[in-house]
């Protein structure tokens, strides 16, 4: 049947389920290409329209592919259907009228030449259009953390529910977040401009954060059947190289951001077994963490030492090192991460960071004290939907010989969590612990 011929009957239940398959991972991925292509166009202050086209685009592929076909470029499909969409949108203005032969060109060429457009660039300006675009966000009159919810939104593709898993905030209060950013953008007539010079350092850690809670995401996603989402670690590493590269951006916390990202994926391949579920460290083969990642995450690790300045990048980079250094679980650097936590929480006292402390300090003193720590954290009340929190608790009374109340706080955390693969591994450790002890054979 030809792919421009509509069906005479309705698609088959397995044929829809395909075609949303498709449809999620293409948005998932060209998303935020596609707005920030828009946007490029049309100006910071319709981004708006970017996304409910790009949107709108996507909820015509799942109308109609199922009766029509898959396009044989489906992401060029979603492209073109979002410009056309805006270019009707805008034709209905009297000031795009005046403009659109101009307009119209500009898209055309664009799109057909892509991100790869041979234009000229002073040696100031940032030339990736996805990093041109989250610099241009980070605006100094967007408040951070809306500038940081907005980028992730728009141009990153991640979900409200994913940025809420990052903010450790709920769904409503980043959608609410979401809207008085844009309305902002609109009350204020903050323009679309892309920084440079001068203009790039002021947004820079913004910008960091951005790329940061990206490859968190990626590392270990929020929600869905899989724990790592390897094309959003690959995207942070790329705008993380190109930060590095850029004469503005070339700071020993860009650096540490880098090695930190590095060093994590390093270990991705053995982070899951075989059906894609959850390894702990202690459990992971060694013989599959990727050695040209950790030797080049040691180099970055190196160049992140240039001067007296230390982030909190610089401290997550360097657990990861220990981890990836160590040959073994056993032979780890424990008393060294736990310096690594003490310093991190002495610049960031939250509560986060107090409860991977608390574990650090588990395995350097024991678990009693790991559980003595989580019981002082000043903003423990913070986490109290946080399933890591009760996860973590499950395995310090685990390691104290208390199986029950282990179980019930590894049930607390089943609770909390989305992921399939940590489900599947709460479970298994719930079930772990309400499983009677051996008895002993007697000789």
């Amino acid at each position: 049947m030809d792919a421009g011929t509509p069906h005479t009957q309705a698609p088959a239940a397995s044929e829809g389920r395909e075609v949303a398959g498709l449809t999620d991972h293409l948005f998932r991925q060209e998303s935020g290409k596609m707005v920030s292509v828009l946007t490029g166009i049309f100006g910071l202050e319709r981004l708006q329209l970017a996304e409910d086209v790009v949107q709108e685009a996507l909820v015509r592929a799942l109308k109609t592919w199922p009766f029509y076909g898959v396009p044989q470029n489906p992401a060029a499909w979603l492209m073109q259907t979002a410009k056309n969409l805006a270019l009707d949108y805008l034709r209905r203005e009297k000031n795009f009228r005046e403009k659109q032969p101009r307009i119209i060109v500009d898209i055309e060429q664009r799109l057909s030449a892509g991100e790869h457009r041979d234009e000229p660039f002073f040696e100031d300006e940032i030339k990736d259009q996805r990093l041109r675009l989250i610099f241009a966000c980070c605006h100094p009159l967007v408040p951070q953390d809306a500038q940081t919810a907005l980028a992730l939104k728009t141009l990153c593709g991640l979900s409200p529910a994913e940025i809420a898993s990052a903010f450790l905030s709920s769904e409503a209060a980043i959608a609410k977040r979401l809207t008085r950013a844009r309305q902002r953008i609109q009350e204020q007539k903050i323009p679309f401009e892309i920084p440079s010079g001068a203009d790039l350092p002021p947004r820079l850690d913004g910008v960091l954060q951005i790329v940061y809670l990206l490859f968190n995401e990626g590392y270990k996603a929020s929600s869905g059947d899989s724990l790592i989402r390897e094309e959003l670690c690959g995207e942070a590493i790329r705008l993380g190289v190109l930060l590095t590269e850029h004469p503005a951006a070339r700071l020993p916390r860009t650096h540490a951001l880098l090695a930190l990202m590095l060093l994590d994926a390093a270990r991705l391949p053995a982070r899951t077994d075989g059906d894609g579920l959850l390894l702990r460290l202690q459990d992971q083969d060694r013989s599959k963490w990727n050695r040209g990642l950790i030797f080049r995450g040691i180099q970055q690790l190196g160049l992140a030492a240039d001067g007296a300045e230390l982030s909190g990048y610089h401290l997550q980079a360097g657990i990861a090192a220990c981890h990836c250094l160590a040959p073994d679980f056993a032979s780890t650097d424990w008393p060294t991460i736990l310096s690594h936590y003490d310093q991190w929480q002495r610049l960031d006292d939250s509560p986060v960071v107090a409860l991977n402390r608390a574990v650090a300090l588990a395995q350097v003193h024991g678990p009693q004290a790991g559980k003595d720590a989580v019981a002082a954290m000043p903003y423990r009340a913070q986490l109290e939907g946080y399933y890591l929190l009760y996860a973590v608790l499950g395995e310090f009374e685990a390691r104290l010989g208390k199986p029950a109340a282990a179980a019930a706080y590894f049930r607390q955390a089943l609770d909390l969590t989305e992921s399939a693969s940590e489900r599947t591994f709460l479970t298994w450790r719930m079930r772990q612990c309400a499983a009677p002890a051996p008895v002993p054979v007697k000789s």
